[in-house]
């Protein structure tokens, strides 16, 4: 169990560096001179991509708790 929760905080925090801008977005934004707004929306779209994958995961993971306590 220990080995999934590293895995897991692991896999978390590779996850929040990628880069998440589909290509039309990156050519329009790298043309500005600050970066901030890019990043920004970068930031955004990783946000929007991780939260349904969070919310699946949780309701799987009370799921599985609860038909292990059922079994015992």
């Amino acid at each position: 169990m220990k080995r999934h929760v590293i895995f897991f905080l692991l896999a978390l925090f590779f996850f929040l560096k990628t880069n998440a801008q589909c290509a039309m977005c990156r050519a329009v934004l790298e043309s500005e001179e600050g970066q901030t707004a890019a990043e920004g929306i970068n930031d955004g779209i990783v946000y929007l991509m991780a939260i349904p994958y969070l919310l699946v995961g949780g309701i799987g993971f009370f799921i599985y708790k609860k038909y292990n306590k059922l079994k015992k």
